[in-house]
């Protein structure tokens, strides 16, 4: 369990494994154990709920989040069961795919993700992602591109009806961070309590 808070300023408890479809949630995080927590428990929750999960993130992140999953032997990653409805990647691989002269090409975006969306899902399984390109978009100063790639996943989470976890590492907020950090808020329906 969690605490949200809904564009409303509402706050709810929320529970990893019983995310709505279309949600799109975001967390400013401080420290790296408070974000690595929320992200297993959103893709465990799926995992756990027969759910495919798409997890674009930096390698560092992978690694962490899967010797997370793994740990106890509470999760295989390996087993067939889990195998076919987990894809990982490299958040800066996925970028580099759909970016052109530094800016989010909409129709490559909308190919690159529904291949991804297409495997989590099949068999009609419900489907959520964690995508982390934005933050890394936002770490190399580019504002505008970050808003416009929130914009494009926010519309195709709209579209295709998966729930999507997006985190921001707060210490890339610089200049007018409280401004910048409810510009990037308002592009989500809930903000997760770090």
């Amino acid at each position: 369990m969690v605490m949200a808070t809904d564009r409303g300023g509402r706050k709810a408890e929320m529970f990893w494994g019983e995310i709505a479809p279309c949600e799109h949630l975001v967390q400013i995080y401080d420290g790296e154990s408070a974000f690595l927590d929320s992200l297993e428990g959103f893709i465990a929750g799926g995992l756990r709920g027969g759910e495919g999960v798409v997890v674009i993130a930096t390698p560092d992140h992978l690694a962490a989040l899967e010797d997370r999953l793994r740990a106890g032997g509470s999760m295989n990653l390996s087993s067939p069961s889990i195998r076919d409805r987990y894809i990982a990647l490299d958040a800066d691989q996925v970028l580099s795919s759909f970016m052109v002269d530094g800016w989010p090409d909409d129709a490559l975006f909308e190919a690159v993700v529904s291949r991804l969306l297409e495997r989590a899902g099949e068999g009609g399984r419900r489907v959520r992602a964690f995508g982390e390109m934005v933050a890394l978009l936002w770490q190399r100063g580019n504002a505008g591109a970050t808003v416009r790639l929130e914009h494009l996943w926010h519309k195709l989470c709209h579209e295709r009806g998966f729930s999507l976890f997006c985190a921001y590492p707060r210490i890339g907020f610089t200049q007018d961070a409280d401004a910048a950090i409810r510009e990037i808020c308002d592009a989500h329906s809930m903000v997760v309590d770090a």
